[in-house]
């Protein structure tokens, strides 16, 4: 049986960890050969060996999604490699403690920490998006996944540079499927909730228990379980699913 990406090239941001090596794991396990991107090329190359190791093909691409020329590149290297860019996962981000002190109330956060946020979790999206877009007008299809949060969706208190960054996802996700929805372009975001990840560590070995109070399923979701509703959404499965904010989160915007 053929996977789900069988035919399909991909391109994965932030694919050295967490929820973004799992997905490029899974996508190359559904067929899919994957450009796997992060912040420095050795750092991709380490998911690229897990592919490597498991029969799949893809190759290291090191870049930062904050600025136009690197990701212009990232895009570029993947069709000179694969010769298409059919699917797209934009996942690369920081967490508020990446980019100033945590626990910062709106008048406490400095203008510096609010731009530096934006710029990846934000901005990286646009520009991963911008670039993905103009290659897939050129084949005529593709899909592309962002990655939001429930942040994206609520408030969270000590978090405005994110709650922000990941609002706008949302809302560039949204617009973006609408332009381009007939030419053949998907364009959705996945809304993860506490997800057990490097990024996600030291918060949870501060405030576990207090966190999980707020999770009927009383437990992290691990990446695996964001990486298989990714594919799924990329693939034609979803054929019809456009613009849309897939949450899992174990029930947490529920309650």
């Amino acid at each position: 049986m053929a996977g789900l990406l069988e035919g399909k090239c991909a391109l994965v941001t932030g694919g050295a960890s967490g929820i973004g090596r799992a997905t490029a794991l899974a996508m190359a396990r559904e067929g899919a050969p994957v450009a796997v991107a992060d912040r420095t090329e050795e750092l991709a190359a380490s998911t690229v060996a897990l592919i490597h190791a498991a029969g799949g093909r893809a190759i290291a691409i090191g870049g930062d999604v904050a600025k136009e020329a690197d990701v212009i590149a990232m895009v570029s290297r993947t069709v000179t490699a694969f010769a298409r860019l059919d699917c797209a996962f934009n996942n690369a981000g920081i967490a508020p403690r990446n980019v100033g002190p945590g626990g910062q109330r709106t008048h406490e956060m400095s203008q510096a920490s609010f731009d530096a946020m934006l710029a990846v979790n934000l901005t990286g999206v646009f520009l991963c998006m911008k670039h993905e877009i103009v290659q897939m007008l050129k084949q005529g299809a593709g899909s592309i996944v962002n990655t939001a949060s429930i942040a994206g969706l609520i408030g969270l208190p000590m978090a405005t540079n994110y709650v922000a960054a990941k609002h706008g996802v949302v809302g560039i996700t949204k617009t973006a499927a609408i332009e381009y929805a007939q030419d053949g372009i998907r364009v959705n975001c996945v809304n993860p909730g506490y997800i057990k990840t490097p990024m996600t560590d030291p918060t949870m070995a501060e405030r576990y228990d207090a966190l999980m109070t707020k999770v009927p399923m009383n437990r992290l979701g691990v990446p695996a379980e964001i990486a298989e509703a990714v594919v799924w959404m990329l693939s034609e499965k979803a054929s019809f699913m456009t613009g849309a904010s897939h949450i899992i989160d174990g029930g947490y915007y529920a309650a």
